[in-house]
């Protein structure tokens, strides 16, 4: 028997979303896979409000299904998380490469959220798309062999860091064009 999928919304993050913006990106277990190092989580609200006012400029020029979404269940108005979309950039600039991704409140994680999220922004783009994973966090690479993606391995390209990298994959099983 299938596991019934998660309901709900994905929506921008808005100003009055600082406080669970905080309570998100404050948070060692969630902070210890992103960016990179040194890892540091948020302080106070001050500085959730500066990367916040970040993500908003960021995604400004962006189309949907483009941006940093936040993900808040069904019958709730406050976020429990984010799922990205993103055009990627490497050490020589822009590339053609999208990144998906997502990040979750502790309270919240092992309940399909993610792996819904994500899915509901692959389904509006037909191009491939690579989730690039911290190497320890296993938990990522379960959400993007549940999308189906498939794990090429690790790499540098990204963010000078060492990743490991899924793409999705066509029905056929071929890499996406």
């Amino acid at each position: 028997m299938a596991t019934p999928t998660p309901a709900l919304r994905l929506r921008h993050w808005r100003d009055d979303d600082l406080d669970a913006f905080f309570d998100l990106y404050s948070r060692w277990e969630v902070i210890r896979h992103l960016g990179p190092h040194p890892r540091r989580a948020l302080q106070d609200l001050d500085e959730a409000r500066q990367r916040l006012t970040r993500w908003h400029e960021r995604g400004a020029d962006l189309q949907p299904p483009y941006g940093l979404w936040a993900i808040v269940p069904d019958g709730e108005d406050r976020p429990v998380g984010t799922v990205l979309l993103l055009p990627l950039h490497d050490a020589a600039g822009p590339t053609d490469e999208v990144e998906i991704g997502w990040h979750l409140h502790p309270e919240h994680q092992g309940r399909g959220l993610a792996t819904t999220a994500a899915r509901r922004l692959l389904d509006q783009v037909d191009r491939p798309v690579l989730a690039l994973t911290d190497p320890d966090n296993h938990a990522s690479q379960s959400v993007a062999r549940r999308l189906g993606m498939r794990d090429e391995g690790l790499t540098d390209r990204w963010f000078g860091l060492t990743a490991r990298q899924f793409r999705t994959v066509t029905e056929s099983g071929r890499k996406a064009p």
